[in-house]
């Protein structure tokens, strides 16, 4: 199979559909609440539920998150746009239709930058074709006994639709786009980006065609795609399945496909819809949408700074290499760390700004990627961390300990200082008794001394590691070479 996905002769055609579902704290069109988590079919009302006689209003809030949106894509704000009526049966669905936008939406145009990692690929602008307000629908949970269940909390929660146009020639590219755009989001404050929970989803549409044709496949559409794994997993898969259809003489039918990750394979669900199956009717009980100039002038003021911005801010202000920069502003909670770090650190100076790097990426986020967020419920503020990078500077306790008084730190809420002192960690740093332990380890080894003096410097090294040991790890280390050096530079043995 894997030569299949190689095949030079094809290049596959991709285009997502993000869906991110707005952190207001109501509904698209009703006061009710949009918490994750409630109990089922609580977080109703007439509205949402579409019973006869109730009537929408629509929620300002998610107008606005939609122009930031729309800022930070460099998208045009359309200053007027329209609600429709989609109309499609689904059992999660109680109007029997979901209020959209199509023909006019809220914002069109603007571009998303990738930087693929494959070596010889340059860095790429995908255009964004439009992006779009609309409701979610409700969810159907199916049980053992072949029953389907229907909560309708989630009915009525506003939703942006972000739609690429077909300008993503890899899977790879499409969970980079997909990346970004949940980087996007979360800086911009308006969806948390938890994929999981399905705050976060796409679909991708993807054909492939010989390389070097304009003309376009026919496509099909995967969904359930809630990871950016299953991305590039289910699009790997599809692709392969439409170049194997294609050299077989077979010809691809234009349908949906659900994922199945599990299984790892994309099973078609029903054949693709087009824009009129679903029946856009203007929606009759909400009036267009009026952006003036003016309330988009002082959005775009309250914007925070754009990732790629504050990315190229830190290689300037701190020296950082970019793959350090990249790694520190992936995610905006993580950037905000380093920075509060940095502030409480004093850090004056580009070996300072790298040791606050240090820490936050090997320590902090390793900590983080075991699924405990720095910025909620994280033990070790900035500052405290910021104290511990001190300590280590300041010669009181060596980096290998400072390791041992971190994760100490995770479990009490005690200064790093205090800490250091109970365990005994302070670090040695009383030459006199530094070099009686150098001297017994010289002794010890003769012949590696001798080897040093003749030219072998990388032993060294060893020479260090002895002395540590013999220490139980609290020799100064930058004192230790430097005794070192200057013991094994004579010609005196030991």
């Amino acid at each position: 199979m894997s030569s299949v996905s190689s095949d030079p002769a094809y290049e596959p055609v991709i285009g997502l559909e993000v869906h991110a579902q707005l952190l207001t704290e109501s509904k698209a069109f009703c006061g009710c609440s949009t918490k994750f988590g409630n109990s089922p079919n609580t977080n109703v009302c007439p509205v949402c539920l579409g019973l006869p006689g109730a009537l929408p209003v629509l929620n300002k809030r998610a107008v606005e998150f939609a122009i930031r949106m729309a800022l930070a894509t460099s998208s045009s704000v359309s200053p007027r746009s329209v609600f429709a009526r989609k109309n499609y049966f689904y059992p999660d669905l109680p109007k029997g239709y979901q209020i959209s936008q199509y023909a006019d939406p809220i914002c069109t145009g603007g571009f998303v930058d990738i930087e693929p990692s494959e070596q010889g690929h340059e860095p790429r602008r995908i255009v964004i074709a439009r992006i779009h307000l609309e409701e979610d629908a409700g969810k159907s949970i199916h049980d053992r006994n072949g029953f389907t269940l229907v909560d309708i909390n989630r009915c009525g929660v506003p939703l942006l639709e972000l739609v690429s146009e077909p300008d993503l020639r890899s899977p790879h590219e499409a969970s980079l786009y997909l990346r970004k755009i949940r980087q996007l989001v979360t800086y911009l404050g308006i969806c948390d980006g938890n994929m999981e929970e399905g705050n976060l989803r796409c679909d991708a549409n993807i054909s492939v065609r010989r390389k070097g044709y304009k003309r376009f496949g026919t496509k099909t559409e995967l969904k359930n795609l809630n990871s950016f794994r299953n991305v590039e997993r289910a699009l790997e898969f599809e692709m392969k399945r439409q170049i194997r259809a294609l050299e077989g003489g077979e010809r691809i039918k234009q349908e949906t496909m659900l994922w199945d990750a599990e299984k790892n394979v994309a099973l078609p669900m029903r054949s693709k819809e087009e824009a009129h199956d679903y029946r856009y009717f203007p929606e009759p009980d909400l009036v267009p949408v009026v952006v003036d100039k003016e309330w988009t002038a002082e959005i775009r003021a309250a914007l925070p700074e754009h990732p790629t911005a504050r990315r190229d801010r830190f290689v300037r202000q701190y020296a950082l290499r970019g793959y350090d920069a990249d790694v520190l502003t992936a995610e905006k909670e993580y950037a905000d760390f380093f920075e509060e770090a940095v502030k409480s650190y004093g850090a004056r100076n580009n070996d300072e700004f790298k040791q606050v790097s240090n820490w936050v990426m090997t320590e902090v986020l390793r900590v983080a990627g075991e699924g405990r967020s720095v910025q909620d419920r994280f033990p070790v503020s900035p500052d405290r961390l910021a104290r511990l990078i001190r300590l280590v500077a300041d010669g009181t306790v060596s980096g290998r300990s400072a390791k041992e008084v971190f994760a100490e730190m995770l479990l009490v809420p005690d200064d790093p200082r205090s800490i250091v002192e109970k365990k005994g960690l302070v670090q040695l740093s009383d030459e006199a008794v530094l070099e009686r332990i150098i001297d017994d380890v010289l002794v010890k080894y003769p012949s590696h001394a001798e080897k040093y003096r003749a030219g072998n410097e990388k032993l060294l090294g060893y020479f260090v590691g002895r002395v540590m040991e013999a220490s139980k790890g609290k020799a100064n280390p930058a004192l230790v070479n430097h005794i070192l050096v200057k013991k094994l530079s004579r010609t005196k043995s030991f």
